[in-house]
């Protein structure tokens, strides 16, 4: 199922500005950035279990928002881009 997943971390302090990079290191370990704090993650339920239960263990939520975005496994109508950057098909290997 593809899952976009949307954050705003509160960055004026050091904390703040460690959250925003561990959220953002647990969202590439599971899919694509697609924008600035919005990854697109084809996963396995399993899977989504353990990245929501990650991100939720990093955030605060005194002063960060996490959004979910559950598009299923239909997705491929429901995703238009348009724009400079090509869009990455999430379905193909990733090479690191």
């Amino acid at each position: 199922m593809l899952m976009l997943v949307s954050y705003d971390v509160s960055t004026t302090d050091a904390a703040g500005k460690r959250r925003l990079r561990r959220i953002a290191k647990a969202c590439q370990n599971y899919g694509i950035r697609v924008q600035y704090s919005l990854f697109e993650c084809n996963v396995n339920p399993a899977q989504w279990v353990r990245l929501k239960a990650t991100l939720e263990d990093i955030f605060d939520p005194e002063t960060d928002s996490l959004r979910y975005y559950n598009l299923g496994d239909k997705y491929a109508t429901r995703v238009e881009h348009v724009g400079a950057r090509p869009a990455l098909d999430v379905e193909q290997p990733m090479l690191l």
